[in-house]
């Protein structure tokens, strides 16, 4: 995912990444989205500012992406909780020390089915409450 500010993005990263299909699931059991053009639309409260509205879209194979970046963010020191999966619901939480700033998250990503989801979390950055949603939906193929 881009950066959209950078302490918002530890945020999302911790959040995103530590999806799995079970409890006991390995780094290779992930829901299963489909690749292709998906519509992000984030909001996010907190850290002394109005809520704030962002969307994009990108062409990407989300399952791929979550693999990535937990990859990146447990070489930078990041470590997870296990998931509790309930049906399509998995609560999570991370703990990032990354640049200076510290993040701790809790997460709640509902699946939609293999073309959408949604990520909430609340946050502690550096001793400040954030929460942020994250829909996202795919909305076609990728361009060839």
């Amino acid at each position: 995912m881009s950066a959209i500010v950078f302490r918002p993005l530890l945020v999302s990263c911790a959040a995103v990444v530590a999806l799995a299909a079970s409890p006991s699931a390995t780094a290779d059991d992930w829901p299963v989205l489909r690749q292709g053009r998906w519509q992000f639309d984030r909001t996010i409260e907190g850290m002394g500012s109005a809520p704030r509205k962002v969307q994009r879209t990108e062409c990407i194979d989300p399952t791929e992406s979550f693999r990535r970046q937990k990859q990146q963010l447990a070489k930078a020191g990041c470590t997870f909780s296990p998931i509790v999966r309930r049906g399509d619901e998995y609560r999570y939480g991370a703990a990032c020390r990354l640049a200076g700033t510290t993040t701790t998250s809790e997460s709640v990503l509902t699946v939609a089915g293999p073309d959408g989801y949604t990520l909430r979390v609340a946050s502690v950055v550096d001793g400040q409450a954030t929460r942020e949603v994250l829909v996202a939906k795919r909305i076609g193929d990728c361009a060839r």
